[in-house]
């Protein structure tokens, strides 16, 4: 039996053993069809290339290097500079994936979207959750990382800072993480008014920390010492890959842009471009600040320091002003990772409830502003109260293990696609499919088992969770699952 209510190629067989069902795909071109379409309203499409490309930049840059540098270094040494380009080829090959499937199916789903089409709702569901933990955590992540260039910018301004027990959450010396909170809150507050008025704010903050940025390379420089480098490697490439799982935390950013698929003017055209054209400019200045970091500094003086880069301007310039400046720039920068990467969650989640597989809730759209009111509250509320209760470590790893699952999964979808539909027109092409896919997804998998044994519990637990929030709630209210459907 086929849906009676949906175009010829929309319908979908009716499955009745378990296995088939939990193999259902949803076709390509029903996913467009109901691009932009919730309960009670419609995603507004108001964003181009330029801001589509900010929306990346503004969810990668500035997560590896304000935050979480200082994490990185103490396992790589001064090889971090490769466990950056390690990384981000690692993100290259899964990038490439993510722009010809963005192109191909430009919906808010992002790659749990693409494997709903091609390997069917449960692998979808995984996938989905997947990213709720790599969008969500990574938020309270980015928000802990906030709060430790705030001090640095309080500090240096009126000379005083925010208590350990209000500024670090328990385990860390702290009580509560006030600053990542507040920090949320108020990217919840530019997102409540929409998706064009939040990216006019991104834009801004992305231009001043690529500012900061360069002026950081600009002065560090200066005290650049060739010595740094001599034991480039001390702790041998287990280190190096040590380093490059946990930074590869971020570059979930450049498929921020794939999220907003249901709000771009020209999807088809400009998904693909914003993806790689954030990609190469994040990669380049990620490398280039670590390579002047770490000449600047001993890398056994890092001591997992969440604003280091403050700490080496004024440093070299023994002078309070420059690490104060760049203090000032970080704190806006972060602020945009926090909102941009929020954005992603709330699109992804929408997918998701559209399709019956969360509720309802999520999926609602505010007729004034077109943006998912409900969702964007509970969103931010959980990543708020999660970063002002867990240590930046424990986040990041987890957000990392999430994120290699998920583009490991993209790598097989543009593959599988390729073979079931060579036909659909595609805006971009991954070049020697199915070698770079292959590597995408080779890459992906060495990166997780370079991951501790403690984030392999977390996840396998965070899976547990989602796969019996599925069988009891989603595999029942699917919407393939309904006779209107």
């Amino acid at each position: 039996m086929l849906d009676q209510g949906a175009p010829p190629q929309q319908r979908i067989p009716r499955a009745t053993g378990l296995g088939a069902r939990l193999m259902r795909r949803k076709p390509v071109e029903r996913l467009v069809a109901e691009g932009g379409q919730g309960e009670g309203g419609a995603l507004r499409r108001s964003l181009g290339l330029w801001q589509l490309t900010m929306i990346s930049i503004g969810a990668t840059l500035g997560t590896g290097i304000f935050v979480v540098l200082g994490e990185a270094v103490p396992k790589a040494g001064p090889a971090v500079t490769l466990s950056f380009v390690i990384a981000g080829l690692t993100a290259l090959f899964s990038a490439l994936s993510y722009a010809e499937l963005a192109g191909t199916i430009p919906v808010a789903g992002s790659s749990y979207s693409y494997a709903y089409a091609t390997m069917g709702e449960l692998i979808a569901w995984i996938c989905g959750w997947c990213l709720v933990l790599e969008y969500g955590v990574s938020v309270a992540a980015v928000a802990v990382g906030w709060g430790e260039y705030l001090n640095e910018l309080l500090d240096g301004t009126v000379g005083v800072t925010i208590p350990d027990a209000l500024s670090a959450p328990p385990g860390d010396g702290g009580v509560f993480n006030l600053p990542a909170l507040i920090v949320v809150l108020l990217a919840m507050a530019f997102l409540l008014g929409g998706a064009r008025e939040s990216a006019r704010a991104n834009t801004v903050m992305v231009v001043v920390k690529m500012a900061a940025l360069v002026l950081f390379c600009a002065i560090g420089v200066q005290g650049f010492r060739s010595g740094n480098y001599e034991h480039f490697m001390p702790l041998g490439m287990a280190g190096v890959s040590a380093a490059g799982a946990t930074l590869f935390f971020s570059y979930i950013g450049f498929d921020a842009a794939s999220t907003a698929g249901e709000e771009a003017k020209d999807a088809q055209r400009d998904l693909p471009r914003a993806i790689m054209l954030s990609l190469v400019i994040v990669t380049a200045l990620y490398v280039l600040v670590a390579a002047v970091a770490v000449g600047a500094k001993p890398w056994q003086h890092f001591n997992d320091s969440e604003a280091a880069l403050a700490q080496i301007m004024r440093e070299v310039t023994g002078q309070s002003f420059w690490g104060t400046l760049l203090a000032f720039c970080a704190v806006i920068a972060i602020a945009s990772v926090v909102l941009t990467v929020l954005y992603g969650q709330t699109r992804i989640l929408f997918a998701m409830s559209r399709d019956g597989l969360v509720p309802k809730v999520f999926a609602r759209v505010h007729p004034k502003t077109g943006a998912p009111r409900a969702n964007t509250v509970i969103v931010s509320l959980f990543c708020g109260v999660l970063a002002a209760a867990i240590p930046l470590g424990q986040l990041a790893d987890a957000t990392s293990i999430g994120t290699l699952f998920a583009f490991a999964l993209v790598n097989i979808a543009v593959v599988v696609l390729r073979r079931t539909r060579p036909d659909m027109p595609r805006t971009f092409r991954v070049p020697l499919s199915p070698v770079f896919p292959a590597l995408g997804f080779g890459f992906c998998v060495w990166m997780m088992g370079s991951l501790s044994t403690v984030t392999w519990v977390v996840f396998g637990v965070w899976m547990a969770v989602g796969l019996v929030f599925y069988f009891v709630y989603g595999h029942r209210r699917s919407r393939l699952a309904t006779p209107e459907s």
